[in-house]
């Protein structure tokens, strides 16, 4: 039978590493980050669609409905060198968000909604859907890595509701071929597909419509960059922290237990 010291010290190195392996750093985007639209193929718009930030495609060479749609605080980088670019730091983040390790108990349902979600890596190895909303609950720390292997669907009037200060810059969904938002929908993060992302109408995104070989389709849309991502980078968010300082106290307290009953022990 263990001790109660020595299990206090056991609990206290487990409770620290456990912690430091959940916290989690936001995908890398390199020069994608300033994009609010960025497509391979084509990129489509119906309608009054605004994108905040930039809009670019690589290496196709079509943009349609530019006007009635306008991007604002930013530019059209159509197969230029910076579109170029943008796309290659694109696979770089692709591969990243791919390359996270996804614990077994964080494997999702095939639909998300009505769920609230807690910060760290989350995977279907198929189609994801979100029906209602999902809250990813968390603070401005929190990093949300969704690893989808095939389409991500939100239903019409679907929701990703933010909760405690988490930001939509450190929330990505990486899919492996399709997403499409549902009618009148609202989306927090940046999605990362690998063939094509469609926005049907009157869908609202706060975060970055990024396909890697496909159209992005807008419609009647606000697509919004959300600026650069603020999470942890490797350090445990602030409800983390102040876990991780209550092991560390209890491993020193128990080091100095050890120290101050040693000369009172059997010999």
């Amino acid at each position: 039978m263990k001790r109660p010291g020595r299990f206090v010290k056991e609990f206290a190195l487990l409770l620290m590493a456990a912690l430091c392996l959940k916290a989690q750093a936001p995908v890398p985007l390199g020069t994608t980050a300033s994009f609010g639209v960025l497509a391979g193929s084509t990129v489509t718009n119906t309608g009054a669609t605004v994108v905040n930030g930039d809009l670019g495609l690589s290496p196709g060479s079509s943009v349609s409905g530019f006007p009635p749609g306008t991007v604002i605080n930013g530019l059209q980088h159509i197969t230029d060198a910076v579109a170029a670019q943008a796309q290659g730091d694109l696979t770089v983040a692709y591969n990243n968000a791919m390359g996270r390790t996804c614990p077994g108990a964080n494997l999702l349902p095939g639909d998300i909604g009505a769920t609230v979600i807690t910060p760290g890596v989350y995977c279907n190895s198929t189609s994801l859907g979100i029906t209602g909303t999902v809250t990813l609950s968390g603070n401005a720390s929190s990093v949300f890595i969704f690893q989808i292997g095939s389409t991500l669907t939100t239903a019409s009037s679907s929701v990703v509701l933010l909760t405690g200060g988490v930001l939509p810059s450190n929330v990505f969904w990486q899919v492996g071929s399709s997403a499409t938002l549902g009618t009148g929908s609202t989306f927090n993060g940046t999605i990362l597909a690998q063939d094509s992302i469609t926005v049907t109408t009157g869908a609202s995104l706060n975060g970055r419509a990024l396909a890697r070989t496909g159209a992005v389709t807008l419609d009647t849309n606000a697509v919004t960059q959300p600026g650069a991502a603020t999470g942890a980078s490797g350090t445990p968010a602030p409800p983390s922290l102040i876990l991780v300082m209550l092991a560390l106290a209890l491993t020193a307290a128990y080091s100095k237990r050890e120290w101050l009953v040693r000369p009172f022990g059997r010999s």
